[in-house]
């Protein structure tokens, strides 16, 4: 299971290597009005999307899989639980990040460089959380 939870969190942390990266991308796309800076910004936008989307679904794979080792377990701790539920969050996330770049690629202009910095901090919250839920434990039982 050591090997499990490892590439667990590796995973995990290239996951959150991207998704810290993607919405500053956005935040520069935002404030960029040149036309071939915004199509650049735009293809990193998208290569990384297509990059870190498969390392989401390996970071949450492994991580089922170290679950079902011990579902009874994690399924009776709340600090599990609350941390399923930030997990659900950032991949929400994930997933709105991919809709930003649709609404890029279609000339559209959702939100400004000010809301993307906003956005950008979303996922150090969850990844604060997380890691705290996961270490500390406080709400055990």
């Amino acid at each position: 299971m050591l090997w499990i939870k490892a590439f667990h969190i590796v995973f995990v942390i290239c996951w959150f290597a991207g998704i810290f990266y993607l919405p500053r991308l956005f935040v520069y796309h935002a404030m960029n009005k040149h036309p071939e800076t915004r199509a650049q910004l735009l293809i990193m936008e998208q290569k990384l999307y297509r990059f870190i989307t498969p390392l989401a679904f390996l970071a949450v794979g492994f991580g089922f899989w170290l679950t079902i080792s011990n579902l009874n377990y994690y399924l009776s701790q709340s600090w599990f639980l609350c941390k399923m539920g930030l997990v659900a969050a950032l991949s929400l996330y994930h997933f709105q990040c991919g809709r930003y770049i649709k609404r890029f690629v279609r000339g559209e202009e959702p939100h400004s460089h000010t809301f993307y910095r906003w956005f950008n901090e979303a996922p150090v919250i969850i990844l604060f959380a997380i890691i705290i839920l996961v270490v500390v434990k406080p709400f055990v039982g």
